[in-house]
């Protein structure tokens, strides 16, 4: 891609994220809501006579003493309860030094209800994220640089958009296609161009995310899975949000969740059926979509063993508490929650399978359509 295509449309996605980071969908209030004020704060002392500890696991609370460090009330200290609930994976344990997360009410003059939200971690992850970003700015260049501001604009679609439509209780598989479709014509055109490749890598996409999409709807009934096994999705119907179809709301996190890797495979076959026709102008549509297929099919064999290990590595301790208690397999399998992760893993791999004949075919029809007018148009002068 040209330099100054590059830097126009990275010009393009900075307005797009800035258009959206400062544009949200409002989210329904529930009456319970509670206005807060949040801040920085460093621990001061804690108080851990009232904990109790069974092995690694600790209950009842702790009393941590607070300063905080930002807001209006900064340089306020007062002590704030820390529940501990006995499971590893929410309670924080806190340490005098440390910085955290607090919120207070603030209808009086003095904060009020001090409360610990968890460690503070977002200095961490903001320098990862600028590692990532610098890492692919050396790397790759101007692309680098496109496909960062690509994955800013993602994260801030989902956050600012598409959560909150869901939330407000939008059809999770037309939102879903919708959001998928905008994200696919963004990042495809803006790492491929505007140009054939670009058309090609979205068009190839939109026909593997849609495959994906038929067939969760098709085979999520047979699973007799809902939306239930993924986390947090009981706690979100008990916050108030009842009204929410989590079935429909996990067949739209399948091909979600796989149109990254669709993305991916579909931009590969696209890139190399673009290389073949510059380096063989001549060659035929024939010969071109077959010469697609073969990278295609050199690519699908690892693209689907990459779901398959995601999706498994992030849930090795289930698996290793399956062997643990010496369940046989045919229990293992029947379980709602490995159900769900086998329905998603193979459905994922329908889209990655039919993609790479999609973006041939569609790469063959785009590349030779000029061939086929300069064909017919050299046929008519000859006959005239």
């Amino acid at each position: 891609m040209p330099r100054r295509h590059a830097a126009w449309i990275a010009l393009f996605l900075t307005l797009a994220c800035i258009g959206v980071a400062f544009f949200s969908v409002p989210t329904p209030k529930k009456a319970e809501d509670i206005p807060l004020r949040r801040a920085l704060a460093r621990v001061v002392a804690t108080d851990d006579s009232r904990v109790k500890q069974l092995g690694l696991v600790r209950t009842e609370f702790q009393i941590v003493k607070l300063r905080l460090l930002s807001g209006p009330h900064r340089g306020f200290e007062g002590d704030a309860v820390n529940y501990l609930h006995g499971k590893l994976d929410f309670d924080d344990f806190y340490r005098p030094g440390q910085l955290i997360l607090a919120e207070y009410g603030n209808a009086s003059a003095l904060p009020t209800d001090l409360r610990t939200r968890g460690i503070l971690r977002v200095q961490w992850q903001l320098a990862l994220t600028l590692l990532f970003g610098l890492l692919l700015l050396c790397l790759a260049g101007w692309t680098g640089f496109n496909a960062l501001l690509s994955f800013i604009f993602s994260a801030l679609v989902l956050w600012r958009i598409f959560f909150p439509l869901l939330l407000r209780g939008w059809s999770p598989l037309e939102t879903g296609l919708g959001i998928t479709a905008l994200l696919t014509g963004m990042i495809t055109f803006a790492i491929g161009g505007f140009n054939r490749r670009g058309c090609v890598a979205f068009c190839g996409t939109m026909l593997g995310l849609g495959t994906t999409c038929v067939m969760a709807i098709l085979f999520t009934p047979p699973f007799h899975v809902n939306g239930a096994v993924r986390p947090f999705a009981e706690t979100l119907l008990y916050s108030g949000y009842a009204h929410l179809d989590l079935t429909r709301i996990f067949i739209a996190s399948i091909f979600v969740a796989s149109s990254g890797a669709v993305m991916d495979l579909a931009m590969d076959i696209a890139t190399a059926m673009h290389e073949i026709k510059e380096q063989h102008p001549a060659i035929t549509l024939r010969e071109h979509i077959r010469s697609g297929l073969r990278v295609g099919r050199a690519v699908i064999g690892t693209m689907t063993t990459t779901l398959l290990l995601a999706y498994s590595g992030s849930h090795i301790t289930m698996f290793m508490l399956f062997i643990a208690r010496g369940l046989p397999l045919m229990a293992i399998l029947n379980t709602p929650l490995l159900a769900a992760e086998m329905l998603t893993t193979l459905v994922g791999s329908f889209g990655l399978v039919t993609v790479a004949p999609f973006t041939a075919l569609v790469a063959g029809l785009v590349y030779h359509q000029r061939d086929t007018k300069a064909k017919a148009s050299s046929a008519l002068n000859v006959a005239c």
